[in-house]
């Protein structure tokens, strides 16, 4: 399983990878934080990205702040940084 730290920029312009800020990967997305609707675009893109079932993506830390614990179920770290990454 992979574990990626993700910074979540909500109410952005645009769904996006934004590349890489202290370690932590920059995902911007156009839903507001409200009732769960930015960790849900969060887990959208990154299954998008990495060509995924959306199920696969949890966030398992910081449900109610910006930054998050991502993990993703049947793909190594390095693997999905590089993916996420090259999306970036």
């Amino acid at each position: 399983m992979a574990r990626i730290a993700v910074r979540v920029q909500p109410r952005a312009k645009r769904d996006e990878i934004a590349g890489e800020r202290g370690g932590a990967l920059v995902v911007r997305v156009t839903a507001p934080p409200v009732e769960g609707k930015a960790n849900d675009a969060v887990r959208k893109l990154i299954a998008k990205r990495l060509g995924i079932a959306p199920g696969r993506v949890s966030i398992v830390r910081g449900r109610s702040a910006r930054d998050k614990l991502v993990e993703i179920d049947g793909m190594e770290t390095d693997a999905a940084r590089r993916a996420l990454g090259n999306a970036a």
